[in-house]
């Protein structure tokens, strides 16, 4: 089932990802509610082998299934960035085109390389996906 069906759905969810993957060391995730149909997720979610990922979303449950509006996702090891997601557009980008605007920024360079993130979605939770791909570092 989809969390994002409500935003209590998506809000128990969010709470409960530890005890759903055992990489997690600690979850500092939040969702500040901004009226009945917005809210906001941020914090950090530690993981074993000293990943952490940091997490921004805007979500939006004006109509149902909600919908992630846009989101910035960074992965850390130690005190160093190894890459991030985010859905800032990127129209003039034809590389991009098929998974617009979802996008990974990788080194070198990693402001500007940007590949296509097909394993990303604004009406599914991305955390599970990401939360995997850092297990697999």
């Amino acid at each position: 089932m989809n969390p994002l069906q409500s935003l209590p759905e998506y809000e128990q969810f969010v709470y409960t990802l530890p005890q759903h993957h055992v990489s997690i060391r600690y979850s500092a995730l939040t969702v500040i509610r901004r009226g009945a149909t917005i809210a906001l997720l941020t914090g950090t979610v530690e993981l074993i082998g000293g990943y952490r990922l940091v997490v921004r979303e805007k979500l939006s449950f004006a109509e149902s299934p909600g919908v992630i509006a846009g989101y910035g996702y960074e992965i850390w090891l130690g005190e160093r960035l190894l890459y991030w997601y985010d859905s800032q557009p990127h129209p003039d980008d034809p590389t991009l085109s098929e998974t617009h605007p979802h996008h990974k920024h990788i080194p070198p360079e990693i402001k500007h390389h940007r590949i296509p993130a097909p394993e990303l979605s604004s009406n599914q939770p991305n955390l599970p996906f990401l939360i995997k791909e850092i297990e697999a570092l």
